[in-house]
C-alpha cells in the first residue's frame, strides 16, 4: 500500500453525521473515533459536520423537533477532523 492511499484511508470523510436518519451517517467511521475541533477548539458536542463547507452543527439545549429529534443549530468556522483511534499523530483533514 502506498504512502498516499494508506493517508487518504486515515482521514475522515469530509461529511459525516452522527444520527442514523442522515444520508451521511456512517456507523464504521464513528465506531473509531472521530475527533473534531472547530475554530481552535476540540469539541464533543457535534451533530455533523462538513469540512469543505465550514460549518457545524450542535444541539440547541434540550430541545426536540416536532419529529422528537433533538434541534440543532448549524455554525460557520474552519472545521478540523482526525480519527483518535490513530492517537497524537493521526492525519487531520481540514479545508
Amino acid at each position: 500500500m502506498s504512502e498516499q492511499t494508506k493517508a487518504g484511508t486515515d482521514v475522515p470523510p469530509d461529511h459525516l453525521a452522527i444520527s442514523p436518519r442522515s444520508s451521511y451517517f456512517d456507523a464504521d467511521v464513528l465506531q473509531r473515533g472521530v475527533g473534531i475541533r472547530f475554530k481552535g477548539t476540540v469539541r464533543t458536542n457535534i451533530e455533523e459536520y462538513c469540512i469543505s463547507e465550514g460549518w457545524v452543527r450542535v444541539q440547541a439545549g434540550k430541545t426536540m423537533d416536532r419529529h422528537g429529534q433533538p434541534l440543532t443549530l448549524k455554525l460557520s468556522g474552519p472545521v478540523e477532523a482526525w480519527f483518535e483511534d490513530l492517537g497524537e499523530d493521526a492525519p487531520v483533514a481540514k479545508a
